[in-house]
């Protein structure tokens, strides 16, 4: 075996690990903030309400990449890009909003890992 394909083997496993701990890291994002979003009153203070509505995107924008990362093989790197970038950027929004409402730092927390992980697979993506 060349060193060239040991190379490209531990850039093909590398990838998998990232895409991989990328879309666990969405799931998790995705459960912490529809859990936070259904804590919150939908009749509640206008904060509230902003939290549970950035929540329930969130959730949903995890799921949408966890779903495109793990069964959708057959999108293109541009769209699994795009699908990533988006991802982390909710995620990020979601967290800062999560930061104004006491209770909400275990979901902070999850959005921010969630961020982290679709950023080295943006990295490994090249």
């Amino acid at each position: 075996m060349t060193s060239t394909t040991t190379s490209q083997q531990q850039e093909l496993i590398r990838f998998l690990e990232d895409r991989f701990a990328c879309a666990q890291a969405c799931t998790e994002c995705a459960r912490a903030c529809a859990l936070r979003a259904s804590l919150a009153d939908p009749d509640g203070p206008e904060g509230q309400e902003h939290m549970r509505r950035k929540g329930i995107m969130c959730a949903e924008v995890c799921d949408a990449t966890c779903r495109a990362l793990s069964e959708q093989t057959n999108l293109d790197e541009a769209a699994v890009r795009v699908q990533v970038e988006w991802c982390r950027t909710v995620s990020l929004e979601c967290a800062r909003v999560f930061d104004g409402h006491p209770g909400a730092e275990e979901s902070a927390r999850a959005c921010r890992a969630c961020a982290r992980a679709c950023t080295d697979f943006l990295v490994t993506l090249g």
